[in-house]
């Protein structure tokens, strides 16, 4: 029994050896690649010595993040579609903040993204799939009738306002109700869309939503507060990003702030992830 012991603390140590050479060269790059601080004098007694502070792990992970959103960014190539970096970088912030408190489906990895900056005549929904670095969609979708004609300049949470709510929502389960087949959606950022379940805020699909629309009318129809979607793709994408992913829904709101745009949390949850990785590719 002792003998066996002893042979399986031996494994244990060669595993973590492992598991260390191989996350030693990301940590490695993150000190590489952060600025380090500005060089402090010594004491009186050597005037002409200098030391210099090493970078804090909140500066790694500050580094590891900006790094890392710039380049799944290029990987989706979705500035090409119109999806602007400080846009992607809001959401994906977000995002990680979500999953970091447990409020996203762990096993999934899907970001949408509605950019209501952008005029309704416009493509301004992505779902991304983060993991296989691929847009699942891009397509065109309505906002709330009394958020504005063709550019959404409105937002409200109140009930029966008929205007879009800025936020972060986390998908719920469909049902089907008086628009057919339906998304659930809550809304987490409290006194920008935390009444979206009351308000019956959902993704559905509308006939008012189609480039046939928009040569009739100049733009698209308007929803009652829900981010309608086209009718020839509502159901798959309800498929995609029901059950815990996560929605941002953007627009011109200089006073909308959140509590999951905390760049810290985000930073740290994107390290951990990346080390984590790094561990269980040994």
């Amino acid at each position: 029994m002792e003998k066996h012991s002893v042979v399986h603390r031996l494994r244990l140590k060669v595993r973590a050896r492992r598991a260390m050479r191989r996350v030693l060269p990301f940590v490695a790059s993150l000190f590489l690649a952060t600025p380090l601080a500005s060089s402090v004098s010594s004491t009186q007694a050597h005037p002409h010595a200098t030391s210099v502070r090493m970078p804090s792990l909140q500066l790694f992970e500050a580094n590891a993040f900006n790094s890392g959103v710039r380049q799944l960014y290029d990987d989706l190539n979705v500035a090409e579609s119109g999806l602007s970096y400080d846009v992607f970088r809001k959401a994906y912030t977000g995002f990680l903040n979500l999953k970091a408190e447990g409020k996203l489906d762990a096993s999934r990895e899907v970001l949408t993204v509605v950019d209501f900056e952008k005029p309704s005549t416009e493509k301004r929904l992505w779902v991304l799939d983060l993991g296989q670095k691929q847009v699942l969609f891009h397509t065109l979708v309505a906002h709330g009738h009394n958020s504005g004609e063709n550019v959404a300049t409105n937002f409200s949470n109140e009930n029966e306002s008929n205007m879009s709510s800025l936020g972060f929502y986390v998908t719920q389960d469909d049902y089907t109700g008086k628009h057919g087949r339906s998304l659930k959606l809550q809304g987490v950022d409290e006194g920008y869309n935390d009444n979206a379940l009351e308000r019956s805020v959902v993704m559905h699909g509308a006939d008012y939503v189609s480039e046939d629309f928009i040569q009739q009318y100049g733009r698209l129809g308007r929803s009652l507060g829900c981010p309608a979607l086209p009718m020839d793709q509502y159901a798959q994408i309800i498929d995609a990003v029901h059950g815990g992913t996560c929605l941002f829904l953007n627009g011109p709101d200089t006073s909308y702030d959140s509590e999951f745009l905390n760049t810290d949390v985000a930073a740290h949850e994107y390290a951990t992830a990346a080390t984590a990785s790094a561990a269980q590719r040994v």
